[in-house]
């Protein structure tokens, strides 16, 4: 179990560094409930202003499903406690398997007063990205006791297997006609 306020963390400067990719667009997306207009299109959009709200009992469901088993190493929601306030996650369990049926809990994410990108590691047990065909976000608990949610992003990062970044790390140039070569403007 970890706790997170939220912060700085900015999943797409971690997209544009090339070690990480945004998978969550090769997935089927579903809620277990929302409020018509507030829903998977919305958590998606990749606008801060719009929002998925749950609309039913908690915990409230969001269900990623691959078509392919794909490896996952973190995942990023977006909330705002200062506009939401009761509507805000206090308490997140990510689960992942190939099915509904057969879900285990990975992760158990406490969020205290969230403003800004929440990152959550997504790790097995010998600390490698996890490899899944599901992943379901399970809003446990609200803030103040809330009985909706409001999630305004969610992001799903995959590595990059075999790429080198920065370039000094695949080896160090030694002359100096190379050295000038050694970084792409």
């Amino acid at each position: 179990m970890s706790t997170k306020s939220g912060g700085d963390n900015d999943p797409i400067n971690e997209e544009y560094t090339g070690n990480v990719t945004e998978v969550g667009t090769q997935a089927v997306w579903s809620l277990s409930s929302c409020k018509p207009g507030f829903g998977v299109e919305q958590l998606r959009d990749n606008c801060m202003d719009t929002y998925w709200q749950s609309d039913g009992q908690l915990p409230h469901l969001v269900n990623i499903q691959f078509q392919r088993k794909t490896s996952v190493n973190q995942i990023y929601i977006y909330t705002d406690y200062k506009l939401d306030e009761s509507y805000t996650p206090s308490r997140i369990s990510i689960r992942s398997g190939t099915h509904f049926n057969d879900l285990q809990e990975i992760e158990i994410v406490d969020l205290v007063e969230p403003t800004g990108w929440v990152q959550i590691p997504i790790k097995d047990v010998r600390n490698r990205p996890i490899r899944t065909f599901m992943i379901q976000i399970a809003v446990i608990s609200n803030h103040q006791n809330g009985r909706d949610t409001h999630m305004r992003q969610i992001r799903i990062h995959s590595p990059i297997e075999g790429r080198k970044y920065p370039l000094e790390e695949s080896g160090k140039f030694t002359t100096l006609k190379f050295q000038q070569y050694s970084t792409i403007r």
